[in-house]
């Protein structure tokens, strides 16, 4: 298994059984970029379901259908997101962002890594 993968405009890793993805500083992503980013998402899945931590700080900017495609493709696989943001103002537009995407799995914002990562502790599948 892959530990890390970088592509144009995220770069991801594995860390405790958390996949993390985190977008390049001044991203800007539109439809093309969003398929990109899950075509590499799935790779590195294996077939295995995952939580996810995606860090949107470096995001310039991202496109509606881009956001659609993340919201509905990027959940396959995916048993819950915490999603880093850097402002409150940003905070809001993702909690906006959640409840109009509507995603079909647990996802929530978070400002500091540590509350997003307890909270992706609660889907992690302990083997022991």
């Amino acid at each position: 298994m892959r530990n890390y993968f970088e592509n144009d405009y995220t770069s991801y890793r594995f860390q405790e059984g958390i996949l993390h993805i985190v977008y390049h500083q001044g991203a800007s992503i539109d439809l093309n970029a969003a398929v990109q980013i899950v075509k590499d998402k799935l790779l590195l899945h294996e077939g295995r379901l995952l939580p996810v931590l995606c860090d949107i700080r470096g995001v310039n900017e991202i496109n509606k259908s881009a956001r659609a495609y993340l919201a509905m493709e990027g959940s396959t696989l995916t048993k819950a997101v915490a999603v880093i943001v850097e402002s409150p103002v940003s905070k809001m537009l993702s909690e906006f962002y959640i409840r109009t995407s509507n995603p079909p799995i647990p996802t929530q914002s978070f400002q500091r890594i540590e509350d997003a990562l307890s909270f992706l502790n609660k889907f992690m599948t302990h083997s022991h």
